[in-house]
């Protein structure tokens, strides 16, 4: 069982609250628009983290971590990348990566809206956190929680900071 702690689009921008939530948390995942490398280095400093780069993204943090990730979380596959669509209307390497290979659980950012849904047609979980930084036209910022257990994701919670 691991605990994930989930955010995306944070602009160069870290509120303290995200290390108070996710303290409980086994990993970070970071679904892309990172900023500066100096937000990585602290949310990889307090947990394990993985991320992918977003549209926004240097050089520095191009440089580290790649446009899409996919990888084995408990028995599940995993794939997060910033631009991704969601169920119905996915980007076309999302497609491709469903077609090689499907995935349990897809994660995307860019868009500011949180979302969860589940896409029938793959047998798939999709999230989009939201935004955790201050740019953007969202008016709340979110975070997402979830446990990975075995198979199944469950205990999902939205944060939301002021």
């Amino acid at each position: 069982m691991k605990r994930i702690g989930l955010l995306s689009d944070t602009h160069n921008h870290l509120d303290a609250a995200v290390f108070r939530h996710f303290e409980q948390c086994d990993e970070i995942w970071h679904a892309g628009d990172i900023g500066h490398i100096g937000i990585a280095r602290q949310l990889s400093a307090f947990k394990p983290f993985r991320a992918v780069h977003g549209n926004i993204d240097g050089y520095d943090v191009s440089s580290i971590y790649p446009e899409s990730l996919r990888f084995t979380c408990e028995e599940s596959e995993v794939f997060i990348t910033h631009i991704g669509g969601y169920p119905g209307r996915y980007e076309k390497k999302v497609k491709d990566a469903f077609s090689e290979k499907p995935f349990q659980l897809f994660i995307s950012g860019h868009s500011h809206i949180l979302k969860v849904m589940f896409d029938k047609q793959w047998q798939c979980l999709h999230i989009n956190p939201g935004a955790a930084g201050k740019q953007g036209w969202h008016k709340v910022k979110t975070l997402v929680r979830f446990t990975a257990e075995g198979k199944h994701f469950k205990d999902l919670e939205v944060i939301e900071i002021a």
